[in-house]
């Protein structure tokens, strides 16, 4: 399956990674380059993360992975990641 990141879910990537650089840069690039990896392994197992409580919906689940939560759509051909947020941040259906 091909995995597509929307503008918002690569903007809240941006705004984490210059969140974590201001402490350390390194760690930063880390997280990134992590973060990417493991959105890489839902092209083989697109249903591997749980559905996201607040919505419900079978089509709209989520990876969590630290304090991060990657909330993507599966559809048929197509991963759509939807967003990244911090696991503390509330989350409703307008976030996507």
């Amino acid at each position: 399956m091909r995995i597509i990141w929307s503008p918002l879910s690569l903007d809240r990537v941006t705004e984490i990674a210059k969140y974590v650089a201001e402490e350390n840069r390194t760690a930063a690039v880390e997280l990134v380059e992590h973060l990417f990896s493991r959105v890489a392994q839902l092209s083989e197992y697109p249903d591997s993360g749980p559905i996201v409580p607040e919505l419900g919906r079978p089509d709209v689940r989520q990876l969590v992975d630290g304090s991060y939560r990657i909330i993507y759509k599966v559809e048929t051909e197509i991963i759509s990641i939807l967003t990244v947020r911090h696991h503390r941040q509330s989350f409703s259906e307008d976030d996507i």
